[in-house]
């Protein structure tokens, strides 16, 4: 094959490289004539032979074939199937080193796209044990060697890796899923095949209290059909006492969306309960909720801390779901204002209110940016706005509104760096200076960073 003049590498070849850098996916950053390789499982400072398997225009990927030094960062791998399943994409890094990383990748979209590299990045939060912290596993089932089998997809794939140990996630959420699984087995439920949308279990949700203990199963299905239900339900009470919850969710689509629209409660209640900042909640099998609860404890105290209210304020939650952070302003705040999109969140929201006995708080059913513009319009007033917006982060619309508003302090809870710059920059503009920002770590092992940003109305 003749070598393509702008790119000087081939597929299929092997060279030696040194790693420069990370992407902010956690790959290593190598490159051949100024031409960029991304390469799994790779430190900066590490030199390696290398095979290229995949070339573009402008960068490439290779594979590791043999690693010649290590980087004093390396640890052993747990597993190396959960890097190729992008479930602990980041395993082979030390821990200490992972919140280095997160910390640099706020710190370079602030410097990248913000244009505010003198804004203080604080070192990342981290946890004392980073493994088993997820509250929920959303399992996918598929037949392998003739067996109903859970596990994970391996990236950018639909083929089945089985796995029975997920690291990651509370250990009494991988007994639940084995549990769920054999009972599956021993009853002859048919596992889903996507390829021609025939079987029918085509996933296994397990969400757990982590203070209460309380665990509800969702089993996911093609068909209401669900035989034999009179023994499958009570087989799991038998083998998982702890569980309050089943509840079949059921989606006919073709369709990478794990939930479909019909649930059926075949057990208790659609909803299981838990503590958070000292609140209870009740979460049913669609509620969004932090699965990582050690760390949204932190993540939460930070936003409290920033907030730093004196108990006259008045307050928005944009983004407030089941209002698990509306409930900690609240206990701190003279009245607090949620605003969601999701009507079943919001009636979860009122119901935890109540059940909190929490009285300052009014919940309203809408679009934030849309709700926000309206209020604006109204001249309606908050001494502080929080938000915690999904990755896209805050709509044009919505920054109108602040700017128009007006809050005087304003703390903003992202998901998305890349976002949350953009965002920042648009608010500095309109009037705010960006004080600092506390990176979080809620998903240890992956490449996600959490992050609290303080932001002071500039009266001048």
């Amino acid at each position: 094959m003749k070598k393509d003049q702008t790119i000087p590498v081939n597929k299929n070849e092997q060279h030696t490289v040194t790693i420069e850098d990370l992407t902010f996916e956690g790959m290593g950053v190598a490159k051949i004539n100024g031409y960029p390789l991304f390469i799994e499982d790779a430190l900066p400072g590490e030199k390696a032979e290398v095979k290229i398997h995949k070339t573009g225009k402008t960068y490439g990927y290779a594979k590791v074939m043999n690693r010649l030094t290590s980087s004093k960062d390396r640890v052993p791998l747990k597993n190396r199937s959960y890097t190729r399943a992008g479930i602990a994409p980041l395993q082979h890094m030390s821990y200490a080193a992972q919140l280095a990383f997160k910390k640099k990748q706020v710190a370079n979209v602030m410097q990248r796209i913000a244009r505010m590299p003198e804004v203080p990045v604080l070192d990342t939060m981290g946890m004392e044990e980073p493994w088993g912290y997820r509250n929920k596993a959303q399992v996918p089932v598929r037949k392998v060697e003739g067996l109903l089998t859970t596990g994970f997809f391996r990236k950018n794939s639909h083929d089945l890796i089985p796995m029975e140990d997920f690291y990651i996630q509370d250990p009494k959420i991988d007994e639940a899923i084995i549990a769920v699984r054999d009972i599956m087995r021993e009853y002859g439920v048919k596992p889903y095949n996507e390829k021609d949308n025939t079987g029918n279990l085509r996933h296994i949700v397990v969400r757990r209290g982590y203070h209460t203990g309380e665990m509800m199963i969702v089993l996911v299905t093609r068909t209401a059909k669900l035989f034999p239900t009179s023994k499958i339900i009570p087989a799991i009470q038998e083998a998982l006492p702890e569980v309050v919850s089943i509840v079949q969710n059921v989606n006919p689509r073709g369709t990478n969306v794990i939930l479909g629209e019909e649930a059926i409660v075949l057990y208790g209640e659609d909803k299981y309960r838990d503590e958070l900042m000292g609140n209870t909640f009740e979460i049913s099998h669609r509620s969004f909720y932090q699965v990582n609860p050690l760390q949204t404890e932190k993540l939460y105290q930070t936003v409290l801390d920033f907030a730093a209210m004196t108990g006259e304020e008045t307050v928005i939650d944009a983004y407030c779901g089941i209002g698990t952070i509306t409930l900690a302003l609240a206990k701190k705040a003279k009245e607090v204002y949620g605003i969601e999109i999701v009507e079943m969140a919001v009636e979860d929201a009122k119901r935890n209110a109540a059940l909190n006995g929490v009285e300052n708080v009014t919940y309203q059913l809408g679009a934030a940016e849309e709700v926000m513009l309206k209020w604006a319009e109204e001249e309606r007033t908050a001494d502080l706005l929080v938000v915690d917006p999904p990755r896209k982060g805050l709509e044009g619309q919505f920054i109108d509104a602040v700017l128009e508003m007006k809050p005087s302090k304003m703390v903003y809870v992202s998901c998305n760096p890349a976002t949350l710059a953009r965002d920042l920059a648009l608010l500095a503009e309109g009037g705010y200076n960006v004080e600092k920002i506390q990176p979080v770590d809620l998903f240890p092992q992956t490449n996600h960073v959490e992050s609290v940003t303080l932001l002071t109305r500039n009266e001048a």
